[in-house]
């Protein structure tokens, strides 16, 4: 599996072919048809990274390649840059003997839920993760209501907007992204962030194809003037994804209102994943700083080298 490399992207060819190919959207039924059940099971704990749409989008920051003989995979390189394949099966339907066919070298396979990785035999199988990789799971109150000490300042911030504005919210269509790809201009150069930097060529890929892709997107207006958006994803009626939020950043406090507002808006929300913060220092102390109740870990697994 380690010859990865560009294929033909021609969508007759997708799901047949030898040789890892190009990741398509005409991949979208098959991947899903896969990842669907992994879900449902999963519920709330389910991995960021077990929807076709998350695929997609980091499919260039991965170097993601399909392959689907000896076992569906995609072979591409994580956030730190190791080789590995991401099991589009459960470990624990193969046997040991064609799992060890079809990893090489050093690759490992990620990212494998906690159910999977914890059922496994720890005397042939190397479990390990990345704190980096994990997911944030919040309790959808910690938005809404902002209690406590550690959450007090949310709360100032969000009052701080209010105090200036009563921002107007709207879904995101066809007619209004616009406003949203604004928004994100003008993040990405108060980040001081080169085009495509952080997850910003991803974000403008989600605004461009979120029908395509099953995202949902709330924009908010102080008057006419777009002034942050989130992008989400429900995986339950008691839990969803926020998949992207970006905000002006002269309007401070817009970031804690649009979780405020959005869980507030959806009551039977129980839990907001935030996804994993890709390794990138500003990302994971802003999420850590909503009091995370729980780290969704995603394992890297890799077979015990036998004796010679």
């Amino acid at each position: 599996m380690n010859d990865c490399a560009p294929g033909d992207d021609d969508p007759k060819h997708a799901l047949t072919m030898e040789r890892p190919v190009l990741l398509g959207l005409h991949h979208a039924e098959q991947v899903e048809s896969i990842l669907i059940p992994w879900r449902r099971e999963l519920q709330e704990r389910c991995v960021s990274d077990f929807y076709f749409s998350n695929i997609y989008l980091f499919r260039h920051v991965h170097a993601y390649r399909l392959s689907v003989k000896p076992q569906p995979c995609l072979c591409g390189l994580t956030y730190d840059g190791k080789a590995h394949l991401f099991p589009l099966f459960k470990l624990s339907d193969v046997s040991v003997a064609e799992l060890r066919s079809i990893i090489k070298g050093d690759e490992f396979f990620y990212p494998v839920s906690e159910q999977v990785a914890g059922a496994l035999d720890t005397g042939i199988f190397r479990i390990e993760w990345n704190d980096a990789d994990a997911d944030y799971l919040y309790p959808a109150d910690n938005f809404r209501y902002y209690k406590g000490s550690l959450l007090r300042k949310k709360k100032s911030l969000m009052r701080q907007l209010l105090d200036v504005a009563s921002p107007e919210v709207r879904a995101l269509s066809r007619i209004n992204r616009g406003d949203a790809l604004e928004i994100l201009a003008q993040w990405g150069k108060s980040k001081a962030l080169l085009p495509g930097g952080a997850d910003e060529g991803a974000c403008r890929e989600a605004l461009m194809r979120f029908d395509e892709l099953s995202l949902n997107g709330l924009i908010y207006y102080f008057g006419e003037t777009p002034i942050g958006f989130l992008m989400y994803q429900e995986t339950s009626h008691r839990s969803s994804i926020i998949r992207f939020a970006k905000g002006v950043e002269a309007f401070k406090g817009i970031y804690q209102y649009m979780f405020h507002n959005y869980c507030m808006s959806n009551p039977a929300l129980d839990w907001i994943n935030f996804e994993q913060d890709m390794g990138l220092s500003n990302f994971r102390q802003t999420k850590k700083s909503y009091q995370p109740e729980a780290f969704l870990k995603k394992y890297r697994v890799s077979l015990h080298r036998l004796n010679n």
